[in-house]
């Protein structure tokens, strides 16, 4: 307990929905604050920066459909990360995990023959399965070895980026291709469809509102869940209660590694049609899902908000660069400004703060009762 004026802080491990929601919003809007300092230093104005950047994207009917664009893979990769952070496993490879899932869908669309009608979904299958694989070593290496999984599963980033790359310009470049490294154009069947008048490929977003609410259920109806749950909670807990972390660690990482895969898949079938360079086929969602997953607070049904609260930030880099004349790459910005302040914030998740003024104020000991016992037995043996 500290006691701050009027103010009093006291401890509490158990964090309420109305604090995690205000520390969040605290969070975003001190980020925005900070970043209004970067509008400042380029001559902009914060406020008609933000004017613009809420009327040019929420108010264009033509830009609104944008920011789900983004939000979709945000979506599939945020929800494995927040299982796979309930489980006190820390990935950080959904980039690598979401690539892995572009090179298995790729090579079901352009070098098998798969027939039609099966073609979208051996593509979905075998990206999954590949982005679970690539979450599988990582997982392997800190269960057996005790390696840390956030460096693990950072590597592996690079090593996904470099094989896309390797491929594009290597063995997989198109044979019609002249001075760009990409694969040939999917064919029709692998193409998965459109809202009319959009970019939105509607059955990776169903497919992530969907995910979002097995994994809801998973976590609050099932013997796996609390598993899960006690495990994230208690490692030494889970291990006296007979829960096989070998078994629960493994199965969270195929999951979540999976749930990237199927991000992976949903961008090259949903927006590219093609494998290109990964700096083109994943604008950093593995890595931004991070974030997203992080604002849920654990709760898997928040990543469906979060994610579009991303892609907005996501769209709104193209109306700053166009509208203000600002570096697109701003929106990097914006996410590593909220994710400082959400990771600053968490003390403050485990505090409740009080009123308490001067006439009610109680004044709190100046030393602990034990302090106080052992000074009377010094005085008592004197």
């Amino acid at each position: 307990m500290r006691q701050l004026g009027p103010l009093r802080f006291e401890h509490d491990p158990e964090s309420s929905l109305t604090r995690t929601m205000f520390v969040s919003a605290l969070a975003i809007a001190a980020a925005f604050l900070v970043a209004g300092l970067i509008f400042w230093a380029y001559g902009v104005n914060p406020l008609r920066a933000y004017r613009v950047i809420l009327v040019d994207t929420l108010a264009d009917p033509r830009a609104l459909p944008e920011i789900f664009v983004p939000a979709i893979p945000l979506l599939l990769a945020g929800i494995g990360l927040l299982l796979a952070f309930r489980a006190q496993f820390y990935n950080i490879g959904a980039e690598g995990q979401l690539l892995a899932g572009t090179i298995a869908a790729t090579w079901i669309a352009v070098f098998t023959s798969t027939p039609g009608p099966l073609m979208l979904p051996m593509m979905f299958i075998t990206g999954f399965l590949a982005g679970a694989l690539w979450g599988l070593l990582p997982s392997l290496l800190k269960l057996r070895l005790n390696v840390n999984e956030v460096i693990t599963t950072l590597m592996m980033n690079y090593i996904a980026l470099y094989a896309v790359s390797w491929l594009v310009t290597g063995p997989w470049k198109g044979p019609s291709v002249r001075g760009f490294a990409y694969t040939d154009t999917f064919p029709d069947s692998a193409w998965l469809p459109y809202l009319p008048g959009t970019r939105i490929h509607w059955p990776t977003l169903l497919l992530g509102i969907a995910l979002a609410i097995l994994v809801a259920f998973l976590l609050n109806r099932t013997r796996f869940g609390f598993e899960i749950r006690v495990q994230g909670h208690s490692p030494e807990a889970a291990r006296y209660a007979g829960i096989n972390p070998l078994r629960t660690t493994l199965l969270v990482m195929l999951i979540s590694g999976g749930f990237a895969g199927l991000a992976g898949v949903g961008e090259v079938a949903g927006i590219h049609h093609k494998l290109l360079d990964p700096s083109q086929v994943s604008l950093g969602y593995g890595y931004v899902a991070i974030i997203a997953a992080w604002l849920a607070r654990g709760n898997p049904l928040a990543v469906i908000v979060t994610a579009v609260f991303f892609g907005l930030i996501y769209s709104s880099g193209d109306v700053m660069q166009v509208s203000l004349q600002m570096p697109a790459r701003v929106t990097d910005v914006f996410n590593g400004l909220i994710l400082f302040f959400l990771i600053g914030s968490e003390r403050l998740l485990h505090y409740r703060v009080r009123w308490m003024p001067a006439a009610t104020n109680q004044t709190v000991p100046a030393t602990l009762p034990e302090e106080q016992a052992a000074s009377g037995r010094e005085r008592w043996k004197s």
